[in-house]
């Protein structure tokens, strides 16, 4: 190894690709690059050259190369500006990531939560679930719907669309245990999730299943969730009652 050879170009050799592996290539070089930074291989700083020649060297294609580095700007691992390239920025402190259920985060807190199933269907995905969950529309899903309740209020209707393979669980095991205790019992190590919320009136049909008057304010939740080998496992969609249930979210200064 050369005394002269470039942080980043240290850290390209030890990176071996597994194209028998069933985690996507992207996911393998984003992590690898993750773990580069986030151990100090890569400091804060750290300029990367141009797409074309990092892919080359890296064994993979230019999307998939482009696909990687969006993952770690998602992450704040890295920025890429006009002019100035793709550098290290100082890292985000690293927390053990655990993505909780509302059925987790309503016992946690002493709630009493309680589960209606609804419906507990398998169905094609179809074009915007598949896309949503990145496969075919014609793959099985398992659709859910719950009504979930605190202190015997009713405060969410969640609909969770899963990949078939992934579900050993029934609608007796759901109105019992939270959907992400269920996976983890099934071995999937759920990674990230990418959320948005919004806000909308509640129709009548919805408005009496949450207790509501018709044209209440609801918070809506869409999320999709990632497990460590960079698969999609779920795609959720969710309705709160907006008089009973909040989103808190802890803002730091960059």
């Amino acid at each position: 190894m050369s005394d002269h050879e470039s942080p980043v170009e240290r850290v390209i050799q030890r990176f071996e690709i597994d194209r028998a592996s069933p985690v996507p290539l992207w996911f393998q070089a984003a992590q690898h690059l993750e773990h580069a930074i986030e151990g100090g291989d890569l400091p804060p700083g750290t300029h990367f050259e141009n797409e074309i020649l990092l892919a080359d060297r890296l064994g993979v294609s230019r999307p998939t190369m482009r696909r990687a580095f969006e993952h770690l700007v998602d992450k704040g691992l890295i920025v890429r500006r006009r002019g100035i390239g793709t550098r290290v920025v100082q890292p985000k402190v690293r927390r053990p990531l655990e993505l909780t259920s509302l059925y987790d985060d309503l016992a946690g807190s002493g709630q009493q939560p309680t589960t209606s199933v609804l419906s507990f269907e398998i169905e094609s995905a179809g074009a915007e679930v598949g896309d949503r969950l990145r496969i075919a529309e014609e793959d099985p899903v398992v659709r859910i719907e719950r009504l979930r309740s605190a202190r015997e209020n009713p405060i969410a209707k969640m609909t969770n669309y899963l990949p078939a393979d992934l579900v050993d669980f029934d609608a007796d095991d759901l109105a019992g245990s939270g959907l992400y205790a269920l996976l983890r019992r099934a071995g999937v190590h759920l990674h990230s999730a990418t959320q948005t919320v919004g806000a909308r009136s509640a129709t009548s049909a919805e408005a009496t299943l949450l207790g509501e008057p018709r044209g209440a304010a609801l918070l809506t939740m869409q999320r999709e969730t990632m497990d460590d080998t960079g698969r999609i496992v779920e795609y959720a969609t969710h309705l709160y009652a907006a008089s009973r249930y909040s989103f808190e979210i802890h803002l730091v200064r960059p």
